[in-house]
């Protein structure tokens, strides 16, 4: 992978909060080691895991409510392994306007100016960048509701699997899609 296109941090799109919460920690600690080695085999630093929005049946961006009056499903834990020099970070966060206004916030009641830097340093941490390359999990036509700011400097790349089917080699995939890009940065040539 030449230099213009070394990854730091690689963020994964994948899952609902109902599918995260229904995982067992065994495939947790095994999904997290094996991704991590993915990351840490390319040198990224930096593996961030997150459920591409609200269950169908909640409410939210990703869908309305359907009537039912069950209890949402109790909220993912959310998870950190180190992985050689990769740390690997599942995070449950799933409304990425929320997690933005809280960063704001954060920013605000700390005393610390809102610039573009402190949002990003406030919305990655403990990561130390944004993402370089976004694994989204789904269909290439919908954009999952946990991603605002990531949408900005990230590639995106989109892999036909589901939570349940997410394996090393889709990450391997996508990362290998990424270092084949032509990043223009904005550029027309």
């Amino acid at each position: 992978m030449g230099s213009d296109q070394s990854l730091h941090h690689v963020l994964i799109v994948a899952g609902t909060p109902s599918e995260w919460a229904a995982t067992p920690d065994e495939q947790w600690a095994h999904r997290l080691a094996d991704l991590g080695k993915v990351a840490d085999h390319v040198g990224a630093s930096w593996l961030t895991i997150r459920p591409s929005g609200p269950d169908a049946a909640g409410t939210g961006s990703d869908g309305g409510s359907d009537g039912d009056t069950e209890d949402p499903p109790r909220p993912p834990a959310s998870r950190t392994d180190v992985v050689g020099g990769c740390t690997v970070e599942a995070v449950a966060a799933v409304d990425g306007r929320q997690r933005l206004v809280a960063a704001i916030e954060a920013l605000r009641l700390a005393g610390t100016e809102i610039t573009e830097t402190s949002i990003t340093v406030e919305l990655n941490a403990p990561a130390r960048a944004d993402p370089d390359l976004v694994v989204v999990l789904g269909p290439d036509h919908r954009l999952p509701a946990s991603l605002v700011w990531e949408l900005a400097y990230s590639e995106l790349v989109f892999v036909d699997a589901g939570w349940a089917d997410l394996q090393p080699a889709h990450v391997e995939r996508a990362i290998d899609e990424f270092t084949h890009r032509h990043r223009r940065f904005g550029g027309l040539d």
